[in-house]
């Protein structure tokens, strides 16, 4: 019996930067879950490694798939001009109505963002998956139920000691028995889930070790991150090593395909992509992302928050903005290139009648196109 594996690149780099990372936190979350539970905030150094050196610098490793990718932004060139400057003036609108809106709406739309890009994952790791129509929704109903069960018991089980953004950006006051009716829930999906699995095993399909592994790694990282801990330190390190580490993969992966291609795109119109994504220069990719990001906090932290200054000594003696009618500008642009990233990572993504350059790049087999989504 065939065991299906539909590696994007191959087991080891699958594992080693998509599957397995969300294990890894869950792992180290536990083993020092004496230290981590109950934190309210995270030290400086875990801030530098998990909110800056993966959080920030996965939003700028997008560049790299579009305003920088020449063959990208010519494809689409008429949805990234309109973005960034659509984002800004909306953010502007709500942070002059109230800081909070603001917030709140920044908060849902990552939540979004973060539940879609595990879905996004599960449709990558379907490809070509022998299967139902019954099976392929029980699969898509579990990965989001497996997200949107944590942040509903969150919403139940308020106060928490750890929060998305500020203090205060989710609304509060749901009945616990909405967060009890969406676990029996859950649980049943979890049930049929194997039990699907089971089956279709026995059946001879094979098992899709990619798929469960995503799946079993969501499930874990969410629920240990939100309901099982009430830590700053385990939801920041959960939440951001299973989000962060494998989307910073998938753009490297991508890239890497694409130089070796015929004609691989230029970067800014200028530098080829093999500078960038040949086969020993990971360390230069990543150090672009981190001093983009950095310099991105530097800005937050001199002009509005003032916090980590220690770590953020250039950026020291920069004004600290306190009108909130100047506060109503500086604040969605500074938001700007984490709001464009939630945005356009739902449109670059997406499988389309004609093939796009990312899935020319990705997918090399005919018969593992992925299915719409």
């Amino acid at each position: 019996m065939k065991t299906y594996r539909p590696w994007l690149k191959n087991a080891k780099f699958d594992l080693s930067f998509i599957l397995l990372p969300p294990l890894f936190a869950v792992a180290f979350c536990l083993f020092f879950s004496d230290r981590l539970d109950g934190t309210e905030s995270i030290p400086l150094w875990a801030w530098l490694i998990f909110v800056l050196g993966i959080d920030v610098s996965h939003v700028y490793s997008t560049l790299f798939r579009t305003y920088w990718n020449s063959r990208e932004f010519a494809e689409r060139r008429a949805l990234f001009s309109i973005v960034p400057l659509g984002a800004w003036l909306i953010g502007v609108l709500l942070y002059s109505a109230s800081a909070g809106i603001f917030w709140r709406f920044m908060a849902y739309l990552a939540v979004f963002h973060f539940i879609r890009q595990q879905y996004g994952f599960l449709c990558l790791y379907t490809r070509g998956d022998p299967t139902t129509v019954v099976k392929k929704w029980i699969d898509s109903s579990l990965i989001y139920t497996a997200t949107l069960y944590p942040i509903i018991y969150w919403h139940a089980n308020q106060p928490r000691k750890f929060f998305w953004f500020i203090n205060g950006d989710f609304f509060d006051g749901f009945p616990p028995i909405l967060a009890s009716a969406a676990g029996v829930i859950y649980l049943s999906l979890a049930i049929l889930y194997c039990a699907t699995e089971i089956t279709s095993y026995r059946r001879g399909f094979g098992l899709n070790i990619p798929k469960n592994l995503l799946l079993f790694g969501t499930a874990a990282s969410w629920y240990i991150g939100i309901v099982y801990f009430n830590g700053d330190m385990i939801f920041t390190i959960t939440n951001i090593v299973a989000h962060g580490v494998p989307y910073i993969a998938l753009i490297w992966l991508y890239g890497e395909r694409q130089i070796s291609a015929e004609s691989p795109p230029k970067v800014l119109n200028r530098l080829d992509f093999r500078i960038f994504f040949s086969r020993y220069s990971a360390p230069l990719f990543i150090i672009v992302l981190l001093t983009l990001g950095y310099l991105e906090e530097g800005l937050w932290a001199g002009l509005v928050w003032r916090e980590h200054l220690t770590a953020f000594t250039p950026f020291s003696h920069l004004p600290n903005v306190v009108s909130d009618d100047t506060l109503a500008w500086v604040v969605p642009l500074l938001s700007l290139p984490q709001v464009t990233h939630y945005i356009l990572d739902g449109f670059i993504w997406k499988f389309r009648s004609t093939k796009s350059t990312w899935q020319d790049s990705i997918f090399t087999e005919k018969n593992c196109l992925p299915q719409n989504y």
